[in-house]
């Protein structure tokens, strides 16, 4: 049995046998992050409960503007994410849901009538596959033929990662979107404690190095990806903790588009007004932790960012003024923080 097939059965045997119920984690690594947006707890209200209380996750990735949209939910678990993205998408949309844990499932499964009923759909429009995120293909999911790809805490599980992303990328129609939240670390994590499977099933062994994960996406041709939020994660377990020593782990919210962008922000002089008309964002728009786009409000952007506004499901709420045929050198992509009456302070940083 070699190494990848090794981490593979201590993931499967961890989820599916070991816990029981999000109540049997060791750390709340696998539980926290950021607060569900207003409509999505709203929805979370009308998840079945055996669904929520075996679901793992370490955030709230689900982006706005899903209406019929087809979406793909990697490492689906008990299928939380996937019923509120099928409210979201609604009776024209898709959804997706890939899981290797025949216990999660088989919870999945059994819930898929109870939600198309609440939901009041004539019929599902939700399906959960049995496979390894690592290889889509064999699940039958064509090239070009995602619009949003999601997974909540599950790639840090993953031994083959560059193959994720590289799956990730070949199903994504172009101008689609990835959007996920995961652990990631300060430092490679070493192979002992990467091997180990508490660490492991906890999402702290397989945590991907932030700069590897980088490279990771610039070998798939990413070469721009934007953190949406951050948070720092406490180890509340101390035997957990005395194992992971002096590593800082983190839990990140993360979107990158399927487009063809530039490793660095380039100043083409464009602007960007956004109309208020994303349903879940009438008064700004968040597109990372450093942009946040007010309504009506004009603001400059670097040609990335106007890529990731026009080139994308996103266009038809924003009028990018200005193209690509006049260059004067790097862009500043470092703006004061801004406060929006909605979503609170969006913090400076750089772009790429």
């Amino acid at each position: 049995m070699n190494s990848n097939t090794r981490t593979l059965e201590s993931v499967r045997n961890y989820y599916g046998r070991v816990l029981k119920t999000n109540q049997d984690l060791k750390t709340n690594v696998c539980c926290t992050g950021d607060s569900p947006a207003p409509q999505i707890r709203e929805i979370l209200k009308e998840i079945h409960p055996d669904v929520v209380t075996k679901f793992y996750g370490c955030g709230s990735p689900i982006p706005p503007e899903l209406t019929g949209r087809t979406v793909l939910d990697l490492g689906s678990g008990s299928g939380r994410d996937c019923f509120i993205l099928s409210k979201l998408v609604g009776p024209a949309g898709r959804v997706i849901g890939v899981d290797m844990t025949p216990e999660q499932l088989d919870t999945a499964r059994r819930h898929i009538g109870y939600h198309m009923e609440k939901f009041g759909f004539p019929q599902p429009n939700v399906e959960f596959l049995s496979g390894y995120i690592e290889d889509l293909k064999s699940l039958g999911i064509e090239n070009d033929s995602v619009d949003v790809v999601v997974s909540n805490c599950v790639i840090n599980l993953s031994p083959d990662k560059q193959r994720v992303f590289a799956e990730i990328f070949r199903v994504l129609k172009p101008g689609g979107e990835l959007y996920f939240s995961d652990v990631f670390a300060d430092r490679r994590i070493p192979t002992h404690l990467a091997e180990d499977p508490v660490l492991l099933g906890e999402c702290l062994g397989g945590a991907l190095y932030i700069e590897d994960f980088r490279r990771l996406l610039a070998g798939v041709g990413c070469l721009d990806h934007r953190v949406v939020s951050h948070s720092k994660l406490a180890l509340t377990d101390p035997a957990v903790e005395q194992k992971a020593g002096m590593i800082g782990f983190h839990s990140l919210t993360v979107r990158a588009f399927k487009l063809d962008l530039e490793d660095r922000c380039e100043d083409y002089g464009q602007v960007a007004h956004y109309l208020g008309t994303v349903a879940e964002q009438p008064r700004g728009f968040v597109l990372d932790d450093h942009h946040l786009f007010e309504t009506g409000q004009p603001q400059p952007v670097c040609g990335n960012t106007a890529a990731m506004l026009n080139q994308t499901r996103y266009a038809p709420h924003f009028n990018v003024i200005g193209d690509t045929r006049i260059h004067y050198g790097l862009f500043d992509c470092e703006p004061k923080s801004a406060t929006g009456p909605e979503n609170g302070t969006v913090p400076s940083g750089s772009c790429c």
